[in-house]
């Protein structure tokens, strides 16, 4: 592919960090000059990023370096069609993400708001850096950033209990770091770049080696892509403020692990390396007792939002299964689950958000009638759910149905077992509780007049649920997320 040499990358890491430096130098005093500069400054990264759609779709691919530190080893951005996906969801998500929480944050009256702001900046360029990383180098350093600007939001709320869930986050997540070191410096060691390549670039080396590289770098990324048992960090990780755990299960941490699993079973490795050393279905059956597993225990979990936690874990694995299928239909799935899984999973922590600042309700057994009273709300919520679900004409119907294609060209019908239970495990855990809020009445409560969360937590919540819908009937809708997708998996296949 040609390249075209632009500052826009950089410039969209850039700019977020520059609004971390005026949110911390505007302080608490001028709140809403410090809300100003988060909302203008995830304005602005998407608009960088939305204006390379064009170049993308014409074949191109937008680089742009920053220093050499060796010959073969530069800290470099280049923005391809995968990347391109991801930086368009999270950095789309996030302005709506960064004014639900000036809502929830003032509402509830948050301590601590500067911090909470200037770490939701720091994350944001950290996750754009992850998407629009040229190699395992710049994608490792970014990778840490994100880690390091999230523990203070996973531990906000400096509780016991948050700051314990704070401390197991950076358990796991820097014991995956040393992982991922020492496998970024073995692959420079054995071939001299670290540069992605569509289909791979990884051939030298022993099997034993190539499988051992393999087996760290996704335990690496597989940390914060959750998947069992090296999940724990996340349902714990549930103590934090509702728009922190929207920004970790929709738009940044796990989709930053579940992205660098896909970079290296796609860009490092590729699907022939894969095949040949016979990777590829252990993985396969690995997340696949994830997504079971995981779906099983959601159904336990009478906490709302630790049942959306492990709802995540199973949707993250999907993501991954369709990856390793390295099937044309299962790749494809896969990417667009990335896009679909965020906007539907957002959607309902922001419904969870909503409900919990409205009525203090944290509980799924507390739920019953709540569609009477917040009407927008929990019709935001089936819209979720029913997308989660797969049911047509959401958009997790599409990515879902491009999954089971992927199994059945692989001629792997287990793992279109495994999708299909998937998808009824999601119908287990999401529909009683819309039937109850919509069908029951409330428990030792009397009825109750419309009483939505206030203005600032509704109005992203139904723009989420309304792109899960357009999304649904128009994949290529406003972003053009499938024909990017399409781009992005036949150069992964076709080898560049």
């Amino acid at each position: 592919m040609e390249t075209i040499p632009s500052f826009k990358p950089f410039l969209a890491v850039l700019v977020s960090l520059i609004a971390a430096l005026l949110i911390l130098l505007t302080g608490e005093r001028r709140k809403n000059l410090r809300e100003t500069w988060t909302v203008l400054a995830a304005a602005i990264k998407f608009s960088l990023i939305f204006s390379m759609v064009g170049p993308i779709l014409e074949g191109w691919v937008v680089e742009g370096s920053l220093f050499s530190i060796v010959p073969g080893l530069t800290l470099q951005f280049r923005v391809d069609a995968f990347g391109l996906v991801f930086g368009l969801v999270s950095s789309g998500l996030w302005i709506l993400t960064s004014i639900y929480s000036i809502g929830y944050m003032r509402r509830l009256q948050e301590h601590s708001q500067t911090r909470y702001f200037f770490c939701f900046a720091l994350a944001l360029s950290a996750t754009v850096g992850i998407a629009f990383s040229a190699n395992l180098l710049t994608l490792y350093i970014f990778y840490e950033l994100l880690t390091i600007s999230t523990w203070p939001l996973v531990a906000h709320k400096e509780t016991p209990e948050a700051l314990a869930a704070g401390r197991k986050y950076l358990v796991y997540t820097l014991t995956s770091s040393t992982l991922l070191l020492f496998s970024v410096a073995t692959i420079f060691f054995l071939t001299g770049t670290l540069d992605f390549a569509p289909g791979g670039f990884l051939a030298q080396g022993s099997p034993t080696m190539l499988t051992i590289l393999f087996a760290a770098l996704i335990f690496g990324f597989g940390v914060k892509a959750a998947i069992i048992p090296i999940h724990e960090w996340l349902p714990s990780a549930m103590i934090a403020p509702t728009p922190v755990s929207a920004l970790l299960h929709a738009v940044a941490v796990v989709k930053a692990g579940v992205f660098g699993c896909l970079r290296v079973i796609l860009y490092v490795f590729g699907p022939d390396l894969l095949r040949d050393l016979g990777l590829s279905i252990p993985l396969a059956v690995l997340v696949s007792f994830t997504i079971l597993a995981a779906g099983l225990i959601a159904l336990g979990q009478d906490n709302l939002k630790r049942r959306l936690a492990f709802s995540t874990i199973n949707s993250l694995s999907l993501i991954i299964l369709g990856a390793v299928l390295l099937s044309q239909s299962g790749i494809t799935g896969g990417i667009l689950h990335l896009v679909n899984h965020a906007f539907l999973k957002i959607t309902l922590f922001f419904c969870a958000g909503a409900i919990y600042v409205k009525t203090h309700k944290e509980s799924v057994s507390q739920l019953d009638g709540i569609g009477k009273k917040m009407p927008i709300t929990m019709g935001a919520f089936a819209i979720g759910a029913l997308g989660m679900a797969g049911v047509p004409p959401l958009n997790g119907f599409i990515s879902k149905w491009y999954l089971c294609l992927g199994a059945l060209e692989a001629h792997q019908i287990i793992f279109l077992g495994v999708i299909l239970i998937s998808a009824l495990l999601d119908v287990a855990f999401f529909f009683p509780i819309v039937y109850n809020a919509f069908f029951k009445l409330p428990k030792d409560e009397p009825a109750s007049p419309i009483a939505e969360a206030p203005i600032l937590l509704v109005i992203p919540m139904a723009i989420t649920a309304l792109m899960s819908i357009i999304l649904g009937v128009d994949p290529n809708a406003l972003f053009r997320f499938f024909h990017i997708t399409t781009l992005a998996v036949q150069s992964i296949l076709g080898g560049g």
